[in-house]
């Protein structure tokens, strides 16, 4: 017998897709997430609102809002501020 061709051939199933997990950020700054935030912020090169949020598990308004005392504070400062994305990096104080 030939090989099933056309309408008689079996149709291919599709796989489901895999769904991911909803991430659980935090929404107030707590006292430890804070220390944690203005000790290690001083170490990284590059920070934005997408690197806070993914490695201190904050939401992102809270991301932004972090970013700005950091500002103020003089612990980073920025290098592009545009309206859609704001990059900024360490403050290096220089060695006298």
């Amino acid at each position: 017998m030939a090989p099933a061709t056309g309408a008689k051939k079996q149709k291919k199933k599709w796989s489901k897709g895999k769904v991911k997990d909803k991430a659980q950020h935090a929404v107030i700054l707590d006292k430890a997430t804070s220390e944690k935030l203005t000790k290690d912020v001083q170490s990284y090169r590059l920070v934005t609102v997408a690197t806070l949020v993914d490695r201190m598990k904050i939401n992102g308004s809270l991301a932004r809002k972090c970013i700005k005392d950091l500002e103020e504070r003089g612990l980073i400062k920025p290098v592009v501020e545009h309206s859609k994305m704001k990059i900024y990096t360490r403050a290096v104080v220089a060695a006298e």
